[in-house]
C-alpha cells in the first residue's frame, strides 16, 4: 500500500479488495442496519469489529457522511482516492464534496470515478448530476442516459435523467420515459421541480 506525500500524517486505509467470510457477514449486518436507516447503529458496528479491506473504509466514509460528520467522511474519502485510487475513493469523496457544495471538486472526482468504473450506474448517475449542477446540461444528459440503461431504467436515475430532458427540452426523451419505462406522473412532477430548481441555482 502507498502512503501519502503530504507532510501531515495522513489516515491509513486499507486497499484489500479480497472479502474473506467474516467480513461479508460483518458488511453484511453493517447493510442491513443502513437499509433499515439505522446508520449511527451501523457506525458503531463497523467499529467494532476493525476496517479490513476498503469495502468497510468506504462503508465507514458513507456512514460518517450519513451522520453529519462530512470532514470525517471527507478525511476517510480523501485517503481512499490517495492511497488506492480507487472508483469507490474518488466516488464517495466526490459525493461529499457535492455535499460540501463544492461543485467543482466534486464534478472532478466523479470524472476520475467515472474514468475508473465506466459501467458503474451508481457513478455514471452521480457524475451526470453533478454535471446538470454545474450546467454541462448535455453531457449531463450522456451520463444519466448511460445509467439509466446500466440500470436497467431502476432507481433515482429515473428522476435526474427525466429533469435532465426537461433542462434540455427534450420532449421525445420524457415520452420515451413515460412510454417504455412507465415514468409516472409523480415522478414526471418531481423531475420538473428538480429540472426548475437546477434552473433557479444558476
Amino acid at each position: 500500500m502507498s502512503t501519502s506525500t503530504v507532510d501531515e500524517p495522513q489516515l491509513q486505509v486499507s486497499c484489500t479488495t479480497t472479502l474473506q467470510p467474516e467480513h461479508q457477514l460483518q458488511l453484511d449486518a453493517v447493510d442491513a442496519q443502513m437499509s433499515r436507516s439505522q446508520p449511527y447503529a451501523a457506525l458503531a458496528k463497523l467499529e467494532s469489529e476493525g476496517l479490513a479491506t476498503e469495502q468497510h473504509w468506504v462503508r465507514r466514509g458513507q456512514l460518517l457522511a450519513s451522520t453529519s460528520q462530512v470532514a470525517e467522511a471527507q478525511e476517510v474519502f480523501q485517503a481512499l482516492a490517495t492511497q488506492c485510487d480507487s472508483a469507490m475513493g474518488h466516488h464517495g469523496l466526490g459525493l461529499v464534496y457535492l455535499k460540501m457544495g463544492k461543485l467543482n471538486e466534486g464534478t472532478r472526482e466523479l470524472r476520475k470515478a467515472r474514468e475508473l468504473a465506466p459501467s458503474s450506474s451508481d457513478i455514471r448517475n452521480d457524475y451526470g448530476y453533478a454535471l446538470l449542477l454545474t450546467g454541462g446540461y448535455y453531457d449531463a444528459v450522456f451520463e444519466l442516459r448511460t445509467a439509466f440503461e446500466l440500470a436497467n431504467g431502476e432507481g433515482a436515475v429515473r428522476q435526474n435523467l427525466a429533469a435532465g430532458y426537461f433542462i434540455t427540452n427534450d420532449r421525445s426523451g420524457i415520452a420515451m420515459l413515460r412510454q417504455k419505462y412507465n415514468l409516472s406522473n409523480d415522478e414526471i412532477a418531481h423531475a420538473e421541480k428538480l429540472a426548475a430548481r437546477i434552473r433557479r441555482s444558476k
